[in-house]
């Protein structure tokens, strides 16, 4: 810990110190949490940066009551008072900062999909005056949490022919060579290259989709949505995600004109994602 940052009254130095071991809502420390003390006259009297570790310690205090503020980039700020006596350290303990307009993250390890708590759910317009919505029936995958989360990856893989849009006619439609083609490639794959914070509960979560046979950049527009225990012992962690894909970048060009000159099928299709991931112990 550099110590050097530490701005301390000139009005005399003293012997007494403030510690804190600063930790975010899923256990992990926070790295380079600030603690800020300010005495009774409302004077800054000490600012430090922490650790990576999460340890943080304001030393040189004279003895008195002060105001400790913890904060992190990305978290909201915690206030404690406490009291310094010469020569002794005042611990405030742990303190736990939650992250700022959003839920606490899941912890890192690996979690996995759970399909049966899940949807991975499409739309297309059709005429252009509606909509028609399909799901994926089958689909797996895995999110293993970095330390930083900045560092996580998701793979998952989608059995095509599990396309389901309530009309058995449409859905044979879909899976040959017009559209999905299952039997040349049965199977749709993504795989995470990068993940971004946008404030918030919001995530930008780049990678590759594969589909089709064609590999193409997507970005899913995210948003986590918090963690949880569920009824079987286990600790469950929900988000969403949204998408636009056009058809022609996956080599679904099948389409049939209208007298009207409007197209059947829109060029465009929505994606919308909501899952529930189950951690691994």
């Amino acid at each position: 810990m550099d110590l050097g940052q530490q701005q301390v009254d000139t009005t005399g130095v003293g012997t007494g110190a403030v510690t804190a071991t600063v930790r975010g809502g899923d256990g992990w420390p926070v790295p380079e949490a600030v603690l800020t003390v300010i005495d009774g006259t409302g004077t800054q009297v000490a600012r430090v940066q922490g650790d990576a570790q999460g340890s943080v310690v304001a030393a040189g205090l004279k003895a008195g009551a002060y105001t400790a503020i913890v904060t992190a980039v990305g978290h909201e700020p915690v206030a404690r008072t406490t009291l310094v006596h010469d020569g002794t350290a005042a611990t405030l303990g742990e303190v736990e900062l939650r992250r700022a307009g959003g839920a606490d993250l899941p912890a890192p390890g690996l979690w996995r999909i759970d399909p049966v708590h899940s949807s991975i759910q499409v739309t297309a317009r059709h005429l252009g005056i509606s909509s028609i919505r399909g799901r994926f029936n089958e689909f797996a995958g895995e999110i293993r949490i970095g330390n930083p989360i900045e560092s996580s990856t998701v793979e998952a893989t989608i059995v095509a022919a599990s396309i389901d849009t309530a009309n058995g006619m449409r859905d044979d439609h879909l899976r040959n060579a017009d559209f999905l083609d299952v039997e040349k490639h049965p199977q749709i794959t993504f795989r995470s290259t990068a993940l971004r914070p946008r404030g918030g509960d919001r995530w930008d979560l780049d990678g590759e989709l594969t589909l089709c046979g064609l590999t193409r950049p997507v970005r899913l527009d995210t948003r986590f949505a918090g963690v949880g225990p569920d009824p079987w012992g286990g600790t469950r962690a929900s988000a969403t995600a949204t998408t636009q894909l056009r058809r022609e970048d996956f080599a679904m060009n099948f389409n049939q004109a209208l007298q009207t000159g409007i197209a059947a099928i829109g060029t465009t299709l929505k994606v919308e994602i909501d899952i529930q991931a189950v951690r691994e112990d």
